[in-house]
């Protein structure tokens, strides 16, 4: 049930955003928020990350439907009790349910996170999908870290 509330809330929290920045915003605007770090600014995406393979919208939605068919497959083999796991894929199925709504309706992404760092603009499907996979690479450390000391421990007891 966890995958399920935090997808859908992941995909109502970045369709809200984005309507925001539909209604507001013609595309190209920018609304500086914090100078020379944080502007809003309304980007029509035709590709993935970075703008890399425009138009090839194609691929990115049989993309997005293989990730929603995994998350959807992990939801009945993850054990329930692994709930950090399980909030992670809710968030990853959320963020490519969102990204696949814009590329099924609009044909392209709406992006609006604009950090002044970097020449690229995001959202949120995109930020929960990165913190995501950040938090699985987490977990995965850790387990594989308890592994080797369990082993260690086994180790010292047959010695």
């Amino acid at each position: 049930m966890l995958v399920w509330l935090i997808m859908i809330g992941v995909w109502i929290i970045d369709r809200f955003l984005k309507f925001l920045i539909q209604t507001n915003f013609i595309p190209g605007e920018t609304l500086i928020v914090i100078p020379k770090v944080f502007h809003l600014t309304f980007v029509l995406n035709p590709g993935a990350a970075f703008g890399l393979m425009a138009g090839q919208t194609w691929i990115f939605v049989v993309a997005a439907l293989l990730v929603i068919v995994g998350v959807i497959y992990g939801q009945f083999r993850i054990p329930r009790s692994e709930m950090l796991t399980r909030l992670a894929i809710g968030m990853i199925g959320g963020g490519a349910l969102g990204n696949l709504y814009d590329r099924l309706v609009i044909g392209r992404v709406v992006d609006y996170l604009d950090f002044q760092i970097w020449s690229y603009v995001f959202n949120f499907a995109d930020s929960m999908i990165v913190l995501a996979v950040g938090l699985l690479m987490f977990l995965l450390y850790r387990e594989e870290k308890a592994q080797k000391k369990s082993e260690k421990i086994e180790e010292d007891l047959d010695n």
